[in-house]
């Protein structure tokens, strides 16, 4: 029997995350192979390309593409249902639509380099950053990929938040903002007792959950910069609040998770749903758990709210104002990771029907309301990846990744 993970709170707050949303002089050896030459592509044991140059530049030896192993996930940005990013421990890859094969059957990795790839995000197929755990350094590339160089650093407030661009210059990582593509940032007004990380939609619009009191929290939203912060929402709680996670993908709109105790492998949670700006607010779930105790804002004695499955909060995962995908984690099933969905801005809620194997990191990104890919790690078996095209009533497995040096190759 594997050792489980205890505290999923704690993984997602790497994933997410928040996934899982940096300034140094590396560049990456693919990205200094790109300034030469043109270049061929050579491919590891599993099904993994890395480009080197045919003349010019520094080439990368074999014994350097043995080292690139995707043997555990951190991150996931899709581009579109074919293509997308995905991140680990040195290395950044994508994979695009090809003529035969499944979804994500071959990677070419773009980047490899030092530190752990903490988010990644994808303004389009051409423009995306990655932010690198620890030291905060931001990747950035303006070519799909081919060269990834060092733009910039998220402050350290900003880190943890969730990394997002509206346009190739603008990008919000908390309460950190950037005018310039990530070269520099400055902190934005936020409110006081904050509890996680704010989420500026844009440069005007923001969300922040505090907590006054062990028992109570409060929602504010503010429409001007945070130069005021309203309060939307305020409700008693039976204990006190141990993480937030907020995601807006539309002006007005937000899907807030509130974290509440963990205890015996459980953590209670309840996810909350606006669309006008706070003025009303829809219950999603209610996870309460006999060692997590009530779900955060929501009586033990109300039933009437649907339930993940799972026994801790997977990755939270909107696609629009309507549309939103949370997985689910219970440490001590044989298929730990769950995912489910609502289609309807939160009136009713859909578990899937498939488990998952893999006790550690859990990704999940969806390109639109039908076309998805989830990817589950473990500390003992390899990453597996799959992908759902009719809105998550079936998940196919496309792809398995590395399996951990410890337990062999």
């Amino acid at each position: 029997m594997k050792k489980k993970t205890s505290v999923w709170v704690l993984l997602l707050a790497v994933a997410i995350v928040t996934a899982g949303c940096e300034t140094g002089s590396q560049t990456g050896q693919t990205a200094q192979n790109e300034q030469k030459g043109a270049t061929s592509a050579q491919t590891n044991g599993s099904g993994t390309t890395v480009d080197t140059p045919e003349t010019g530049g520094q080439a990368t030896t074999d014994s350097t593409i043995a080292k690139v192993r995707m043997d555990n996930i951190t991150a996931l940005r899709l581009i579109d249902g074919q293509s997308g990013w995905i991140g680990g421990n040195g290395w950044i890859a994508r994979t695009a639509a090809a003529a035969s094969g499944s979804v994500g059957s071959m990677w070419n990795v773009q980047y490899q380099g030092q530190g752990t790839v903490q988010q990644i995000f994808a303004l389009n197929g051409q423009q995306a950053w990655a932010v690198m755990a620890d030291s905060g350094s931001l990747l950035g590339t303006r070519d799909g990929g081919k060269r990834w160089e060092v733009v910039g650093t998220v402050p350290e407030q900003g880190q943890t938040g969730f990394l997002h661009f509206v346009s190739s210059k603008e990008g919000f990582s908390g309460s950190q903002y950037t005018k310039d593509g990530g070269q520099s940032w400055s902190s934005l007004p936020v409110p006081g007792h904050m509890v996680g990380q704010p989420y500026y939609h844009d440069r005007q619009n923001g969300w922040a959950v505090t907590q006054d009191t062990d028992r109570s929290f409060q929602i504010l939203h503010t429409v001007n910069g945070g130069q005021k912060w309203t309060t939307v929402m305020s409700r008693t709680t039976e204990a006190p609040l141990n993480g937030a996670i907020i995601r807006s993908v539309e002006r007005g709109n937000a899907w807030i998770e509130l974290v509440g105790d963990t205890g015996m492998n459980q953590t209670s949670y309840s996810l909350w749903h606006t669309a006008d700006s706070g003025q009303s607010w829809r219950a999603v779930l209610a996870n309460a758990t006999a060692g997590g105790g009530p779900a955060p804002g929501i009586s033990q004695q109300d039933n009437q709210v649907a339930k993940n499955e799972g026994t801790a909060p997977g990755m939270l995962y909107p696609v629009n104002s309507s549309t939103a995908w949370m997985g689910g984690y219970c440490a001590p099933c044989d298929k730990p990771n769950t995912i489910g969905w609502t289609t309807d801005g939160g009136k009713t809620w859909n578990n899937g029907k498939q488990g998952f194997d893999g006790y550690g990191g859990q990704q999940i990104g969806m390109a639109n309301a039908k076309e998805g890919w989830a990817i589950f790690s473990d500390s003992e078996q390899a990453p597996v990846m799959y992908t759902t095209s009719d809105g998550g009533q079936h998940w196919t497995q496309s792809h398995v990744f590395d399996k951990p040096v410890a337990s062999g190759s």
